[in-house]
């Protein structure tokens, strides 16, 4: 099987008031689940809901985010994938009990709530919650279209393990706004007919170009550039140290005396940071005083 690589594909029908989008998430995929050790139901849930958010981040119309949060009574307590504009993506699950392989959204979730946060780099955020009524993340998300954009969509996504290695891709198909009339919804319904056609080897193992050729070669589509899309987890040692550092010295101090070092785990990637005393004492002792005079002259 080729390497299909890790970008996200809009594009529109010049003869019809609908776009689209399309996204390929293997390598993604695997970075964010390799440093884990989920059950196969949840690693499943949460490829979903990481094509899912990137399907979302792309309809964004200005710099910023998206978290795309699942929360509910049943086993799984909350799974939730952030990402923004840049198609930079992470996510994380928690869950207790034994997961049953086979285990679909309500197993999981149990009776629960789909919570969409988008904050913009400039300006205020804003939430939606939506009720997960629906069977599958697909048609969850087409309900939240429907209730909070009034734009007709369809989403599809598509997982599996090949090679013992996760993929996941997807599929978003739009009404453009204000194309209300009964034409309009006619075409919209022709496009997500063909759509429908799409199989999961196709969608997840050939190059978008190809997909699309096959699912609207008797259309007209204009597809536009690329963009790449990541795992990024945004942890680092650094970030680490301001959080001791912000803690203070003397509660950083009490923690040692507890323990032997102080570990610090990340969420996302699983990557352990182990504090020694020695690594504490080092970083309280190079953080400047505030009678320490600026080093330098002053213009």
């Amino acid at each position: 099987m080729s390497h299909i690589p890790d970008q996200l594909h809009r594009f529109i029908f010049e003869k019809y008031e609908v776009r689209g989008e399309l996204v390929q998430l293997n390598q993604t995929t695997q970075d964010m689940l390799g440093g884990h050790h989920y059950p196969q139901a949840i690693q499943r849930l949460l490829s979903e809901l990481l094509v899912a958010t990137s399907l979302l981040t792309a309809t964004l119309k200005f710099e910023g985010s998206i978290t795309v949060q699942l929360q509910g009574d049943g086993p799984v307590r909350f799974a939730v994938i952030n990402g923004d504009h840049q198609q930079q993506l992470r996510g994380v699950a928690r869950y207790e009990g034994v997961i049953a392989e086979n285990a679909g959204l309500h197993d999981l979730i149990g009776k629960g709530h789909m919570i969409i946060t988008v904050t913009p780099n400039e300006g205020e955020r804003y939430q939606g919650i939506v009720a997960l009524d629906g069977d599958t993340l697909s048609a969850c998300l087409e309900n939240y279209f429907a209730q909070s954009e009034q734009l007709p969509t369809r989403i599809w996504i598509k997982t599996e393990q090949h090679e013992e290695q996760p993929k996941s891709a997807g599929m978003l198909i739009q009404a453009m706004p204000n194309s209300n009339s009964e034409q309009h919804a006619l075409d919209f319904e022709h496009i997500t007919t063909l759509t429908d056609t799409i199989k999961s080897d196709e969608l997840l193992g050939l190059p978008a170009e190809e997909v699309l050729y096959r699912l609207y070669h008797q259309e007209e589509v204009r597809l536009f550039d690329p963009q790449s899309v990541s795992f990024v987890c945004g942890c680092s040692r650094a970030r680490c140290e301001a959080a001791l550092l912000q803690l203070g010295q003397a509660e950083v101090a009490s923690l040692l005396e507890e323990q032997e070092d102080i570990r610090m785990d990340c969420d996302y990637c699983g990557t352990e940071y182990h504090f020694s005393a020695s690594d504490v004492t080092h970083l309280f002792n190079d953080q400047p005083t505030q009678s320490e005079e600026p080093k330098g002259p002053l213009h």
